[in-house]
């Protein structure tokens, strides 16, 4: 039985739930944690990649993540001149003020690799070869990731 009374929302809602599991698998049992840094990383990300592949990458998120992902977004090639480790981890790290503290090296890592078990292995690497080599380095499994089952 459908738990909203539409497909698509118990689907979105359980992909979801799937993809903050392994969040907090590395990152501790605290699912508004895990949504939080979800989130924030997905946002530097956005900004750092061209509106394209933007587009490309959203259109692989489940719903309510990509929700999330467009949030607030502003379609601007401005934000690729932040291309920075320590400008990407800050802009992480600002928007989990509010949260309990973690380790936000860790924190990117652990959803890199949800990105790497559940965005088709393709886009992931387009994605991160767009990357600049101090930020991409953050990401684990490099081109050999494999995508798991989603």
């Amino acid at each position: 039985m459908s738990s909203t009374g539409l497909e698509v929302f118990d689907k979105t809602l359980q992909t979801t739930h799937t993809w903050l599991d392994e969040i907090m698998e590395k990152m501790g049992p605290d699912r508004q944690v895990a949504w939080h840094l979800l989130r924030a990383v997905l946002h530097a990300l956005r900004d750092r990649l061209p509106i394209g592949l933007v587009a490309h990458l959203g259109a692989q998120l489940p719903l309510l993540v990509r929700g999330a992902y467009y949030d607030q977004w502003n379609a601007s090639e401005e934000h690729l001149k932040q291309r920075s480790r320590e400008e990407f981890l800050d802009r992480v790290a600002a928007e989990l003020k509010g949260t309990r503290p973690i380790n936000v090296v860790d924190g990117v890592r652990a959803v890199f690799q949800v990105l790497n078990h559940h965005v088709e292995p393709g886009q992931v690497q387009k994605v991160r070869d767009a990357l600049p080599e101090p930020v991409r380095d953050l990401w684990p499994g490099g081109a050999g990731a494999v995508k798991s089952a989603a």
